[in-house]
């Protein structure tokens, strides 16, 4: 009799095509490997057959590990009801049809007592395939007149503000970035968070003789190879644009030409600045004067020259200001027209695909559906444990996202969702924090799992993917669950994505991305308003002070471990927080070090990496890592942060956070 190893190693091994629609620019092209239904490899397409060229024949450690969540000991293979208390994470199997009856009934309830503005559906997606992403729960949402989830937890201030000076101006190819002879990166970390554009910034240096700058507090791997770091304080972006585009004036390095053609409100900017000397901004940002001087001549006067504008520069409450005025100066200075000159920002507004016709309300009878309350995520502790009825959620429907760990304010989200009146609902593929704490769990399918579309951000391109196995336990996919939902409410609608695409009005054919070079800035494309101009924004500035009890600012940002908190489930051992070595010797804290980080919010035991890759003053402990690495009942690293949003476009001040660290003494 043959044994179970020969049976497995005589079952052919099938190689597919497929996409990844995860949180990230690139949108990469896939190949993965099926034995016996089961995924055994997740690679790169080849070159000579990727539908995203961007792919380049090899993607991240992150999606090449991706087999072992789909397959994983964590993965939720049947509907859950909560058995034991909230946060404690015992639950008993359930069928779908009992699970979403349980879950109709107490919306109805909901709706019946305090109306469907009461139930929010909490949709994020960004890890989603574009029919995945929001589509059926926004269309129940808004038949039923539940409360629609605002995105502010990212993204929220840099969009906005892109809009207010942009007008919808689409991006430039990063394909073009070949042409540059003058690269800036600022606010931004494609090294880990957009893996594709080093090599292409790396040939515009290597082959074409392009200066790179980087504008970051850390000394990031593009930072360290570099032409120019400019690790400027954390907020105070819109200084140094500012100082920047001041003297510019003062050297008559402006294009006058330009600006008087292409531009509205140059003067008002300008006027604003006139007050940020290089020495003043100097003094702000903690970079030199000479250093920002030195800057902006070679910026001025190096063409063609490309912003690669990031979202690191909106998570604190100068963020919006930051933002704009970095859009600004680009156009002070003419940088657009030909190949590689303009601004490199998300590729999104080009992909042709819009959802409207599937996210819109019926109006039957006659009647039109409810006006929908508004709800910003940074919110979701204030309306989680409001005593106000008018204002309180009473049911919380999670699709797509982690709140109780990726929210600001942790503590006050882990206390709404602990609460006896919160009914909350999860739709996962594993066991999150999240999942925890709720009530009802639902099995979500991978996108290895169902068909859909991934539209990239990070390159012209749309591609439609298969499902390359079959699905995991009794999971469904995220129309599936708001379709079935529905059902239970009289909602006819049809989940079969095939049905969803064909209702998308412009996509241009799967796979075929925009031709290189046909989205020059102020050639081929133009800023949206009226006017076709560039309108510029004239930068504020607020400091936000650290205090003598917290005087360190946190910053939190991406690792090449995790997706936001997604593939978290793998980690069980907690990141190590970096220090300066003056900060540190100022505490008597030596590498390697337990140390505590803590604040009114809670405190973190981990282990400490003294480095100069951060600036004095800050301390970086990456986010994502599940309240498990830390140790701690529920609670990880945004307990550190407090509830304070961005004026621009309420955005999260992720960035804002203060603390203290300190020597961790064992207890005797």
């Amino acid at each position: 009799m043959a044994s179970n190893s020969e049976v497995s190693q005589s079952v052919a091994v099938i190689e597919l095509d497929t996409a990844c629609p995860l949180d990230c620019p690139d949108g990469c092209s896939l190949t993965v490997k099926v034995q016996a239904g089961r995924l055994i490899a997740v690679d790169a397409t080849p070159i000579e057959r990727a539908a995203n060229p961007l792919t380049a024949g090899f993607i991240c450690q992150k999606v090449k590990h991706h087999g072992e969540r789909v397959h994983g000991n964590d993965r939720i293979l049947t509907p859950l009801v909560r058995t034991g208390a909230k946060g404690i994470g015992e639950f008993r199997p359930a069928t779908w049809d009992e699970a979403l009856d349980l879950v109709a009934d107490r919306m109805r309830e909901a709706i019946a007592q305090h109306g469907a503005r009461s139930v929010l559906p909490y949709i994020y997606n960004s890890s989603a395939g574009v029919l995945a992403a929001n589509v059926y729960g926004d269309r129940v949402g808004a038949e039923l007149g539940l409360a629609s989830l605002d995105h502010t937890i990212c993204a929220a201030t840099n969009g906005v503000a892109k809009q207010l000076v942009l007008g919808g101006l689409m991006s430039t190819d990063p394909l073009d970035l070949a042409f540059a002879k003058h690269i800036v990166i600022w606010g931004a970390n494609p090294t880990i968070s957009n893996t594709h554009l080093p090599p292409l910034i790396t040939r515009a240096v290597k082959e074409g003789g392009a200066k790179l700058v980087v504008i970051d507090p850390r000394r990031t791997a593009m930072a360290a190879r570099a032409d120019r770091h400019l690790a400027l304080r954390i907020g105070t972006d819109a200084v140094l644009a500012a100082g920047v585009a001041r003297h510019l004036q003062s050297t008559g390095l402006l294009d006058s030409a330009f600006i008087a053609a292409h531009s509205a409100g140059a003067d008002e900017f300008l006027a604003a600045c006139d007050r940020w000397t290089l020495e003043r901004a100097a003094e702000v940002t903690g970079l030199g004067a000479r250093e920002i001087a030195e800057f902006a001549e070679e910026w001025a006067t190096t063409r063609p020259s490309t912003l690669r504008i990031g979202w690191g520069m909106e998570r604190n409450f100068n963020g919006g200001s930051g933002t704009m005025s970095a859009l600004a100066l680009p156009v002070l200075m003419g940088h657009f027209g030909v190949r590689g000159a303009g601004i490199l920002h998300s590729t999104g507004s080009g992909n042709g695909i819009d959802v409207s016709a599937l996210t819109t309300a019926e109006v039957t009878g006659g009647t039109p559906p409810p006006a929908r309350r508004s709800i910003s995520q940074n919110d979701l502790a204030l309306v989680l444990n409001s005593d106000d009825p008018a204002d309180k959620i009473r049911v919380l429907i999670v699709q797509g996202a982690n709140p109780a760990l990726m929210n600001l304010d942790q503590n006050g989200v882990i206390a709404g969702l602990k609460r006896d009146d919160v009914f909350t609902v999860v739709h996962e593929q594993v066991l999150t924090d999240t999942c925890r704490y709720a009530d009802v769990v639902f099995p979500a399918t991978t996108h290895f799992e169902a068909g859909d579309l991934v539209a990239s951000y990070g390159s012209f391109v749309v591609q439609q993917f298969p499902a390359v196995i079959e699905r995991v336990g009794e999971s469904r996919t995220n129309s599936e669950f708001f379709a079935d939902l529905g059902q239970r409410f009289d909602l006819d609608l049809d989940a079969d994505p095939v049905v969803m695409a064909a209702a998308l009005t412009t996509p241009r054919p799967f796979g075929e991305p925009k031709t290189p070079g046909s989205t020059i800035q102020m050639v081929d494309v133009f800023p949206g308003h009226d006017d076709q101009r560039f309108h510029l924004i004239a930068p504020s500035f607020e400091t936000v002070p650290t205090t003598a009890e917290f005087p360190l600012t946190l910053l939190s940002p991406s690792s090449n471990k995790l997706i936001n908190s997604m593939f978290g489930e793998r980690y069980l051992d907690a990141p190590t927080v970096q220090l300066h070595p003056v900060d540190a010797a100022a505490r008597s804290i030596v590498d390697g070090q337990k140390v505590r980080v803590f604040n009114d919010g809670g405190t973190l035991t981990l282990t400490v990496k003294v480095t100069t890759d951060v600036r004095e003053g800050i301390v970086v402990i990456p986010k994502g890592f599940w309240s498990r690495a830390f140790g701690n009942d529920g609670f990880a690293l945004n307990a550190l942060i407090p509830r304070r949003v961005e004026p621009l476009a309420g955005g999260a001040c992720f960035n804002d956070a203060h603390v203290q660290v300190e020597r961790f003494e064992a207890a005797a």
